[in-house]
């Protein structure tokens, strides 16, 4: 099949007044449905339940994006008569046809472009720039996992046969029913990516999305319908993730769980889906992406407007609330106050309220239960190092977290080594490079890293020895692109799965081997 090579999906260019009206045309256009309610989709039918969520903006606490019925047990098992039906005919429709799915789905989210980012400005919070990325980054997903899909069915043609004697083959064959369990940091790109990167293997799919950010999964299922998937292959059930997704896993014809979020759900995951329960007959697999804590090291020979700059879009983007952003500085004593200063200064610079106003570069956080997190996350900071910017915030209106930096950190300090997911950031002092390189890695995670160095000594050390699976030189920590830097990470990260990487399909699906004498 002959189709384009791939290529990213442009970002918005915000100094155009073009893109700044259709942005708010975007806009206008998710004003007109909010307060709809939406059902699960199990087998392509509608399912109205007794529960009902009630989605609202994190900006905005008194403004509604949506209510959407929650999956009960028996609903799930619902879908997971649906999948497993699905699944037989689906495992067997053509790698190219699956692929055009997701091509056909990419084609009409770029013509939603304007609608689906601004429906992430107002049930997510993010601001129009990161909202816009995680739009491209959706399509990118589905772009290149259907040119992978396409690339594995020629896998067979490195397969050696011996002459005269037998035909050997050698392909990939899709799993069977996959859990798939979202975030809602990333709750279109990660969902699209998560999901497609199973259906286009041939697996179906029960799509537990977050729940603060469901109305834009149901919005994606929207896509798959126009673009065709067939009936049962994805099945939508939103619900308690505790109930729910406890369910999805330990559920003996779950042959997979695709999971992006905490580290302690993901542990939970996993220790779960290690026990083989009456009625199974394999060993679930695991694909788990489960957080960070991301350090920028910056060495004494180093541009330091650049570290500075690096350091605040990487830790106050989308309000930290990333598993890649940046909420360690560790930076050499020679630069230390000069960096120091840079950071604090662009920091105060930093503009915060309602991401709906493109002015703001920084919204709220998620919701209540992230509010409170990282607000005592600031009162352990306040005993453990100089509180220079930030501290305080507010929930009465939206959940609003003013960005936060803590200086003169003791590099074993709580706030230096553990997740906060916040616009908090710790800054720590080191006498040389390699003693930074220590304390970027005294930490149970290993996700993303950035090195800001002119040292090329020093740079291929932090090569070999900062053990994150994204590491960036001379760069902010943040914004992976699919094709280009394979994302996933070592440790408490997660299991390593590289998304947007050339073996990530491969772990949805299991290699067969048949072999025929001639």
């Amino acid at each position: 099949m002959a189709i384009y090579s791939y290529k990213t999906e442009p970002l918005l260019d915000f100094t155009d007044p073009l893109v700044l009206k259709k942005y708010e045309e975007g806009l206008k256009v998710v004003e007109g449905y909010l307060g709809e309610t939406y059902p699960l989709i199990i087998n392509g039918e509608f399912v109205e339940t007794n529960n009902v969520y009630t989605s609202v903006n994190p900006a905005k606490h008194s403004e509604v994006i949506g209510k959407i019925h929650q999956a009960s047990i028996k609903n799930a098992e619902d879908a997971m008569n649906a999948a497993l039906t699905a699944f037989e005919t689906w495992r067997k429709v053509k790698a190219s046809i699956r692929a055009d799915v997701l091509f056909k789905a990419a084609a009409i989210i770029r013509k939603r472009k304007y609608e689906f980012s601004a429906l992430m400005t107002k049930e997510a919070g993010k601001p129009w720039p990161e909202a816009d990325a995680d739009t491209a980054e959706a399509i990118d997903f589905l772009e290149y996992y259907g040119r992978q899909m396409l690339e594995l069915e020629e896998t067979d043609k490195k397969t050696l046969s011996r002459r005269n004697m037998e035909r050997n083959e050698f392909k990939y064959i899709p799993l069977g029913v996959a859990a798939v369990i979202t975030p809602w940091n990333f709750p279109l790109a990660i969902l699209a990516g998560m999901t497609c990167a199973a259906v286009v293997a041939g697996n179906t799919v029960l799509l537990k999305p977050a729940i603060t950010t469901q109305v834009i999964g149901y919005k994606f299922m929207e896509v798959l319908h126009e673009a065709g998937l067939p009936k049962g292959v994805v099945n939508f059930i939103p619900g308690d993730g505790p109930e729910i997704g406890e369910y999805m896993v330990d559920h003996p014809k779950t042959r997979f769980i695709s999971f992006t979020g905490s580290k302690t759900v993901g542990q939970l995951i996993y220790h779960n889906a290690s026990k083989v329960n009456e009625g199974q007959i394999w060993l679930k697999r695991v694909i788990a992406e489960m957080g960070g804590k991301d350090a920028i090291l910056v060495d004494n020979d180093a541009d330091l407007e650049l570290a500075a700059e690096s350091i605040v879009k990487a830790t106050f983007g989308f309000s930290g609330q990333k598993c890649s952003a940046c909420s360690r500085a560790i930076i050499h004593e020679d630069v230390y106050d000069e960096v120091l200063a840079n950071v604090i200064k662009q920091t105060k610079e930093l503009t915060i309220g309602d991401p709906s106003n493109f002015k703001n570069f920084m919204g709220p956080l998620t919701d209540q239960k992230a509010y409170d997190k990282v607000s005592s996350y600031i009162e352990i900071g306040k005993t453990e190092g100089n509180l220079v910017v930030g501290g305080d915030g507010s929930d009465k209106e939206g959940w609003f977290i003013n960005p936060t930096i803590f200086a003169d950190c003791a590099h074993d300090a709580r706030i230096m080594t553990e997740e906060i997911f916040g616009p908090v950031l710790a800054i720590a002092k080191v006498k040389s490079f390699e003693e930074g390189i220590k304390v970027a890695n005294n930490t149970i995670y290993g996700l993303t890293g950035a090195v800001i160095s002119r040292n090329r000594e020093h740079l291929e050390m932090a090569r070999e020895d900062f053990h994150v699976g994204n590491l960036y030189f001379n760069r902010k920590c943040t914004g992976a692109i699919v094709g280009y830097q394979p994302f996933g990470g070592f440790n408490m990260s997660g299991t390593d799965s590289k998304a947007g990487g050339p073996d990530y399909l491969q772990l949805h699906m299991q290699a067969k081997t048949v072999s025929e004498m001639l």
